[in-house]
């Protein structure tokens, strides 16, 4: 695919792993979701966690080095993927935390993917529980909103849910035990989904109508 500079750019965190045998952390992302977003005709630009710095003993953070990636890349929308718990690597936690706060003043449209729409949820004031049975499955959505077109039925990989809705947000589809499932913004283009849409073969349509219509929110 040919790109050109009226395409939308998309800023998507990573999730880290830990290689112990190398001593490495390593920045990762499925190449599913980079897939995903290329055929749907947006240009995607992974953000590396290290970009973000943490004072040891006050725990501040700094993001100068990180703002200034984001000026030269000038996103369009950000993606919150999957991939970690919340509290498992500060750097990545900090990092989604500053994209969100950097976006919302721009009105950026975002999308957040399972532990995205977990990691909205938490910024905006909100608590995680534990859930059952919601981890190598599926199972089917329970739209709250009948206007809107979501898919029947999506896969599960979390192990973690919201306690309750944001303040802000609103619920917009629920899982067959009641659990909160996708959220979205009352007055910004941000929606949150607890599935992940690169991991259905083939890509769910409803799923990338849902994306395109959310980034073209501008």
């Amino acid at each position: 695919m040919t790109y050109s500079s009226s395409k939308i750019r998309v800023a998507i965190s990573q999730r880290i792993d830990c290689i112990a045998a190398r001593r490495e952390l390593r920045d990762a992302l499925d190449q599913r979701l980079v897939d995903w977003l290329v055929q749907a005709g947006f240009f995607p630009f992974p953000i590396p966690n290290s970009l973000i710095s943490i004072e040891p003993s006050s725990g501040r953070v700094e993001g100068q080095v990180l703002d200034s990636w984001l000026q030269a890349v000038q996103p369009n929308a950000v993606i919150l993927s999957g991939g970690n718990d919340i509290g498992e690597y500060p750097e990545r936690d900090a990092t989604e935390r500053y994209l969100l706060s950097w976006a919302e003043p721009k009105r950026l449209p975002v999308l957040g993917i399972c532990r995205g729409l977990q990691m909205m949820a938490v910024w905006a004031g909100a608590s995680l529980v534990k859930v059952g049975q919601h981890a190598g499955t599926r199972h089917r959505l329970v739209v709250t909103e009948m206007e809107d077109e979501w898919p029947h039925s999506v896969n599960s990989y979390h192990n973690w849910g919201l306690s309750s809705c944001p303040d802000g947000f609103e619920v917009a589809a629920r899982g067959d035990d009641d659990s909160i499932e996708a959220i979205r913004h009352s007055r910004l283009p941000w929606e949150g989904w607890m599935w992940h849409p690169e991991r259905e073969v083939p890509f769910s349509d409803t799923d990338t109508w849902r994306l395109k219509r959310l980034f073209n929110a501008r």
